[in-house]
């Protein structure tokens, strides 16, 4: 399994009315974080042949982090099966080594010709074991 790891930092924009991160942002650094993965273990090639789309979506909120703190964001592939793939975001403050945040989240894989969903390939799938 590979990790794609990132810190964030916790900005004023980041937070809600009680001064820490707003739980609609944690659902945006979920994304960022899935869209940086591909990014990373992509090529022109791929890039240019498939797209995903997200499909499910499940986040557990297990803590907080504030204004200035660094919330490291990890993420993997934890199963690729026809056209569906999970993924895993978990978001710890950097400090404490606390979990914040837990998301498990389903995409599809898309052609880009077509706009319809395609088996992920075994080319695909040894980019995140």
């Amino acid at each position: 399994m590979q990790v794609f790891e990132k810190d964030i930092l916790v900005s004023e924009n980041d937070l809600d009315q009680l001064q820490h991160v707003n739980n609609v942002r944690y659902v945006q650094w979920v994304q960022d974080m899935a869209e940086a993965h591909w990014l990373t273990r992509s090529n022109d090639l791929i890039l240019n042949k498939y797209f995903w789309v997200l499909i499910d979506h499940h986040i557990q909120y297990k803590g907080e982090a504030k204004l200035g703190d660094i919330v490291t964001a990890k993420t993997y592939v934890a199963s690729s099966e026809g056209v569906i793939s999970t993924r895993i975001v978990e978001m710890f403050h950097k400090e404490s080594d606390k979990l914040i945040v837990k998301s498990a989240t389903k995409w599809c894989l898309m052609d880009i010709s077509s706009k319809r969903p395609t088996r992920i390939t075994t080319e695909l799938k040894e980019l995140f074991e």
